[in-house]
């Protein structure tokens, strides 16, 4: 019997994907119910699921009041409420693998509770989880086949939520200790200045779940995960702002178990970058727009039209668009054309603009004048420019 109200699922599967590799399910918090839907449309998202084959599931689980202890345990109702949904939106999206793919897990605060609560029981199907600012310290006990599962915990130290229905910062330690005193594969960030309600998780989480899937995907096809590769984890200090540094596991001499774990190099410095910076910066240009064309409308003006995958790393802040080898504009004039609320981590626009520019008829347009567009992301790094044809 279900203790909530009403559970509301939104899926997102990449145009074109034939086979769902995985699902990314993000799990929003407590009194955070309707922002669910919205990550189902982040186009940062949308291009991580893309390159890796992944649908995006949103689940947006609404209590009689405003009390995620309705929710918060899959014992009362929201694991079978889950698989319900599944079952559904397998059907209707026509991708009945979906009833059977592995899992990545996202949870912030009683979602991440939720989340941890979901390794115990399902630990066989989920690839990696990211806990933002997990919740309610329970003290329930893992099954030793976890230690398989790569698990990043992150809490805002005294900026969390530290009263004793919460105890966020107690959450994370002991889960991280519990898990690495299995040999289990598991990470604290401790993100000083920051709070319960602001943290940059994307930045380090995406990063975190490409490092797994790189290993832990079939090869080939069916849904049996890889067990990750020791060869190439690394181990981290667990302490911000105190010079800390990242080690080759194979090897590290000291006491391994209180060290965060990391997947690979990349990952282990982009952890130690986010534990002393709050962020992680972004160093590579985005990706270029593409299938860029022109053409006119019914008022004779012209319609520069484009498609675009966001930056996986920083996502997109606005196009570059230029005439004859000259800046005209940037696409929107004056907002960002995608970013995220840095609390439960969806999008500040629910829907980003469309991807067309218009050109009025009194700006004057020559068949002879060339078009080009860019993408700028939100390191300010811009892509090459595509010719509109």
């Amino acid at each position: 019997m279900h203790r909530f109200e009403s559970a509301r699922y939104t899926l997102f599967v990449p145009q074109g994907l034939k086979l769902i590799k995985g699902v990314l399910i993000h799990q929003h918090g407590c009194t955070m119910e309707g922002t669910g839907i919205q990550v189902a449309t982040d186009v940062q998202y949308q291009a991580f699921a893309k390159k890796w084959g992944l649908a995006l599931l949103c689940p947006d689980i609404y209590p009689h009041g405003k009390n995620c202890f309705e929710w918060n345990n899959p014992e009362y109702g929201s694991e079978s409420s889950l698989f319900a949904g599944l079952d559904r939106l397998a059907t209707i999206s026509k991708h009945p693998e979906l009833i059977n793919a592995p899992w990545l897990l996202w949870g912030h605060s009683g979602g991440g509770h939720w989340s941890l609560s979901m390794l115990r029981k399902h630990y066989n199907r989920i690839i990696a989880l990211v806990a933002y600012s997990a919740a309610f310290d329970s003290t329930f006990s893992y099954p030793p086949a976890v230690a398989k599962v790569p698990v990043l915990l992150r809490h805002a130290g005294d900026g969390d939520l530290t009263a004793s229905w919460a105890k966020c910062p107690l959450t994370a330690i002991h889960n991280f200790e519990r898990l690495r005193s299995l040999n289990g594969y598991a990470s604290i960030a401790h993100n000083l200045k920051q709070t319960h309600n602001l943290s940059y998780i994307r930045y380090m989480a995406i990063p975190f779940f490409e490092a797994v899937l790189a290993q832990r995907l079939p090869l080939y096809d069916g849904f049996k995960l890889r067990d990750m590769d020791e060869n190439n984890a690394w181990l981290g200090d667990t302490i911000p702002n105190a010079g800390g540094r990242i080690y080759k596991a194979s090897s590290f001499t000291g006491n391994k178990l209180a060290m965060s774990w990391l997947p690979d190099s990349t990952s282990a410095a982009k952890y130690l970058e986010f534990i002393n910076t709050g962020t992680v910066s972004d160093h590579t240009p985005p990706p270029a727009p593409f299938h860029c064309t022109i053409k006119p409308t019914k008022s004779k003006d012209f319609e520069i039209l484009w498609e675009a995958d966001a930056d996986i790393e920083s996502g997109i802040k606005y196009f570059n668009i230029y005439k004859n080898g000259k800046l005209l504009n940037r696409y929107p004039h004056d907002y960002d054309f995608q970013y995220f609320n840095t609390n439960g981590d969806n999008p500040i626009l629910p829907l980003a603009p469309d991807l067309r520019y218009l050109i009025r008829s009194s700006e004057g347009y020559s068949k002879s004048d060339k078009y080009k567009i860019s993408m700028v992301n939100h390191a300010g790094l811009e892509s090459e420019q595509t010719l509109v044809k």
